[in-house]
C-alpha cells in the first residue's frame, strides 16, 4: 500500500516545514514570494509564486540530467512533501489491486471513501508526468483527497511510461484498464454505467484519448465523464501560449520537447488522434468533460482549442480557466489555500458527473 513505506526522518522534517508554510497568513506567504507575477492582466496566485521561487534557479523543476531514470527518483523523493505534513485521512481505505493492461497486469490502487455506497461511481485516474515520470505512489494524496471529497470510489493506474514502453503503450493500457474496471465493477464495488475517465497533464491526456477511442469503437463500454485537468492536446503544433508561458512557471518549454519526443518515437504521426486529440473527427457518442487550464501553462491554448472542437461536436463540455495558475496544480492541493480552493472547485465537478 502506497502509505506503507517507512519515511526518512529528514523527509518528515521537510514535510513539516512545507505544512508550516503553507498555513501561514496570506500576507506573511506574499512577502515571501517576492515581487508580483502579471502577465496579460492576470496575476499568479501567491501559492504559485511561492512554489516558483522555492525552486530557485533550477532549470527545469522535473527533468534531471536529461535522464527518465533520474527525474523519476527526484519526484518520487519529492512527492511526500506534497503531503504538507498532513496525516493521511483515516475517511478513506486504501487497498492495491491490478487491472488488465495492453500487455500484462497494471499495478493500481482502489480509494473507498468511508462514507461511500455499496456500489459507487468510479474515477479510472492517470496520473501526470509526461508519459516519462510519476506513480500512483506520487499521487497518493490526491486518490484520497478526490475519494473523500467526492465521495466516491477511485482507481489510480500505473501505465507504462516511456523510453522503456513507447507510444501506444500507455493509451493501449489507459483503455483496457478502463474497460477491466468495467469488467469488474461488482468486485471493486462500483457501478458500471457510472465510471469516470479523468487525469491531469499526460494523464488528462491519455483520459481523452480513451474516451475518444471508447465512443468511436461502436460496441463495448463507454466512460459517463472525462475529467481533464490541463491536458497537452496538441503534439503537432505550437500554440501562443507556449511562448507566452514556456519559461518560468513549472512546465518549460525545453521539458515539453523533452517529454514529447520521448513519448513518441521517430515516425509517428503527431496528428494521429492517439498521439493529439485535437484532430480527428469526434464520435456523438464521445463522453460529456470536464476541463480545465491553467491560465500561466504553456498548454494552455490547446487544452482550451479541444474544449472548443468538442462542444463543436456537440459533446457537453464544462470548461474551466484557472487563470492564476501554473501547470501542474493538482498535485499541489495541500501546498496553499488556492492550491486546495482550484482542485476542489473540480472535485466538485467530479462529483457531480459521478452522482
Amino acid at each position: 500500500m502506497p502509505n506503507a513505506t517507512r519515511v526518512p526522518l529528514s523527509v518528515r522534517a521537510q514535510e513539516a516545514a512545507v505544512g508550516l508554510l503553507s498555513r501561514l497568513p496570506t500576507a506573511v506567504r506574499a512577502r515571501m514570494a517576492g515581487p508580483e507575477v502579471v502577465v496579460d492582466d492576470a496575476r499568479l496566485a501567491v501559492d504559485a509564486r511561492l512554489l516558483i521561487r522555492s525552486l530557485g534557479a533550477r532549470k527545469s523543476a522535473l527533468v534531471v540530467d536529461d535522464s527518465p531514470e533520474l527525474s523519476r527518483a527526484a519526484l518520487e523523493r519529492s512527492a511526500p512533501m506534497l503531503r504538507a505534513g498532513r496525516r493521511p485521512s483515516q475517511a478513506v481505505g486504501v487497498s492495491d489491486v491490478r487491472l488488465r493492461g495492453a500487455q500484462g497486469l497494471l499495478d493500481a490502487t482502489l480509494y473507498v471513501p468511508a462514507s461511500g455506497r455499496d456500489r459507487s461511481g468510479a474515477l479510472v485516474f492517470f496520473h501526470g508526468g509526461g508519459w516519462a515520470i510519476g506513480s500512483r505512489a506520487g499521487y497518493d494524496h490526491v486518490g484520497r483527497f478526490l475519494a473523500e471529497r467526492t465521495g466516491h470510489r477511485v482507481l489510480s493506474v500505473d501505465y507504462r511510461l516511456v523510453p522503456e514502453a513507447p507510444f501506444p503503450a500507455a493509451v493501449d493500457d489507459a483503455l483496457a484498464a478502463f474497460d477491466d474496471t468495467v469488467a469488474r465493477a461488482r468486485e471493486f464495488g462500483v457501478d458500471p454505467d457510472r465510471i469516470v475517465v479523468g487525469g491531469d497533464s499526460a494523464g488528462g491526456t491519455l483520459a481523452a484519448v480513451t474516451a475518444r477511442r471508447a465512443a468511436d469503437r461502436g460496441d463495448g463500454p463507454v466512460p459517463v465523464g472525462q475529467w481533464l485537468l490541463y491536458p497537452a492536446t496538441d503534439l503537432a503544433a505550437r500554440h501562443p501560449s507556449r511562448d507566452r508561458f514556456g519559461q518560468g512557471f513549472l512546465l518549460t518549454d525545453e521539458d515539453i520537447v523533452w517529454f514529447q519526443d520521448h513519448y513518441v518515437p521517430a515516425g509517428v504521426d503527431r496528428t494521429d488522434p492517439l498521439v493529439s486529440v485535437l484532430y480527428g473527427t469526434v464520435a456523438a457518442a464521445t463522453p460529456p468533460a470536464h476541463l480545465v487550464t491553467a491560465g500561466f501553462d504553456p498548454l494552455r491554448d490547446e487544452g482550451e482549442r479541444y474544449a472548443e472542437k468538442l462542444r463543436a461536436a456537440g459533446v457537453p463540455v464544462e470548461a474551466v480557466r484557472e487563470a492564476d495558475l501554473p501547470h501542474g496544480f493538482l498535485p499541489f492541493v495541500h501546498l496553499g489555500p488556492r492550491f486546495g480552493e482550484a482542485v476542489s472547485a473540480s472535485a466538485e465537478a467530479l462529483r457531480r458527473m459521478l452522482d
